[in-house]
């Protein structure tokens, strides 16, 4: 009885290792990007490496997804949740849902942030309407908007840089 592996089998055992072992190196780089955007406290840093962060999040996603950062009072890092799922050109983002999360969290701030597949972070006149209606909504609740991040090819799109918070 031959014990030893045929090529093709040999192929797929080495292509499984080398992706469960890509995973694993994933998963220990995004554990160091998360030391270097979070303080001990889970305070955000500052707004680069918040955008930092949300591109290594976002940025290899196929489909649009829209996130947000939950924090406390203190700008603490409550939770990170992905919060609704699209297409590969948008998704559909529902301010209930999202005043829902925030109770859950006792969220006292939040960070918004959706990558656009097509790699162009130029805000949309729909991601502009909705980055103003969840302002809105939350500041019914206490809750404040930071920011608002699109991710895409080069440098990630930031409402509050750019003055429209």
């Amino acid at each position: 009885m031959n014990s030893s592996l045929s090529i093709q089998d040999s192929v797929q055992l080495f292509n499984m290792l080398s992706t469960q072992h890509e995973d694993w190196i994933v998963a220990r780089a995004m554990e160091i990007v998360e030391q270097r955007v979070f303080r001990r406290d889970l305070s955000l840093i500052d707004s680069e490496a918040t955008k930092n962060y949300l591109r290594v999040k976002l940025a290899e996603q196929r489909n649009e997804v829209f996130v947000a950062l939950f924090m406390d009072a203190q700008n603490r890092v409550i939770a990170y949740e992905e919060l609704f799922k699209g297409t590969v050109s948008q998704a559909v983002v529902y301010p209930r849902g999202v005043l829902a999360k925030a109770l859950e969290h006792n969220a006292a701030s939040v960070i918004f942030s959706h990558n656009h597949p097509s790699g162009v972070t130029t805000p949309s006149e729909v991601d502009k309407v909705l980055t103003a209606e969840l302002k809105t909504v939350l500041a019914a609740i206490d809750v404040r908007v930071l920011d608002h991040v699109i991710i895409g090819q080069g440098e990630p799109f930031s409402f509050a840089e750019m003055g429209l918070l």
